[in-house]
């Protein structure tokens, strides 16, 4: 079978989605199917094919991670393909790329699957004023209600997709299959112990702490802020415990001033973007997952957290309760 995957972003760019579609590229190719990732590239002066990616002019947007956007109706974009010839066109998200999968799948006569990743109530701000953000969100319930009419499949990774795309007006049916990990990165049993106590010397953090670890974008929906103002009530100065935040995104420097406002700097280290396949020692140095972001729908950094050992302190997301075991490997607050 031929897969298209259709993508705003993909590597260089780091996240969720993009270490989601690497994985599902990975096993789709390994079970003998063949994969082409279609993605919009600001670094790209034409539409190029190299190692089963489509990279697609687009413009950077640079208060959003400098992500791209292409044109959702090129013709190019369209032979190109058109001759990969897939069987299904698999769109991951909903702006250019999504629009164009859309496009592509009634031009081409292909079966059109759509998986939603994010729950974008908690993003609306990155385009519009908040006092705007209600219409804003009616909006958009609508347009993503688009996307599952036009899907023959959609696929979500948690029970958090079911009850947005519910939102959405829409009552088709959600395919649930979680985020995975690739287990042949995240193996503790991979990791040298003398890379671990460098990055602790590199961090300035003492070799018998007990680190605390978060992992994504440094962003305003992630709720780092809740986490740091908590750790400012209730750690000591003397206690020998450290929260590292692994990333980068537009509230780093926004964190920064507030840990040092609320004069608890000493106890946080701000990594800012760390590779993908560097994460495995910044787990291994830590004792524990600590989250206060409610905007996940299956976090794919717990769940690599996870299978390199750590527990997860977890602020409790209703829905997504269950993705866990409380008292097995989660406690909640």
């Amino acid at each position: 079978m031929k897969v298209a995957l259709l993508s705003e972003t993909y590597f260089p760019h780091i996240n969720g989605v993009t270490t989601h579609i690497k994985t599902l590229k990975d096993g789709l190719t390994a079970l003998g199917h063949e994969v082409l990732v279609v993605t919009a590239s600001p670094d790209a002066k034409k539409h190029y094919i190299k190692d089963g990616v489509l990279y697609c002019p687009a413009i950077r947007l640079k208060n959003i991670y400098g992500f791209g956007v292409s044109n959702p109706y090129s013709r190019t974009r369209l032979k190109l393909l058109g001759e990969f010839n897939p069987d299904i066109i698999h769109v991951h998200n909903e702006f250019s790329m999504g629009l164009f999968g859309i496009y592509a799948a009634k031009k081409l006569n292909k079966t059109l699957v759509y998986t939603l990743h994010t729950s974008y109530d908690d993003y609306i701000y990155y385009v519009m004023p908040k006092v705007l953000a209600r219409a804003g969100n009616k909006i958009l319930n609508k347009y993503l209600g688009m996307y599952a009419n036009k899907s023959k499949a959609i696929v979500g990774p948690s029970e958090k997709c079911f009850e947005y795309i519910k939102k959405a007006s829409h009552k088709k049916k959600v395919r649930i299959l979680p985020n995975s990990v690739e287990m042949s990165l995240f193996d503790p049993e991979k990791v040298d112990e003398k890379e671990v106590e460098a990055l602790k010397e590199e961090l300035n953090i003492p070799k018998n702490a007990f680190i605390a670890c978060f992992v994504g974008r440094v962003a305003n929906e992630k709720s780092i802020d809740v986490t740091i103002k908590y750790l400012a009530k209730t750690l000591q100065k003397d206690d020998n415990i450290y929260f590292v935040v692994i990333g980068d995104g537009p509230a780093l420097d926004d964190y920064k001033e507030l840990a040092k406002s609320l004069n608890i700097l000493d106890k946080i280290r701000f990594t800012g973007r760390v590779e993908h396949e560097n994460l495995p020692v910044y787990y291994m140095m830590s004792k524990l997952y600590l989250t206060s972001s409610l905007s996940e729908m299956n976090s794919i950094s717990m769940l690599e957290a996870m299978a390199m050992g750590l527990p997860v302190l977890q602020r409790i997301d209703e829905i997504n309760k269950n993705q866990i075991q409380e008292g097995k490997n989660r406690l909640s607050f």
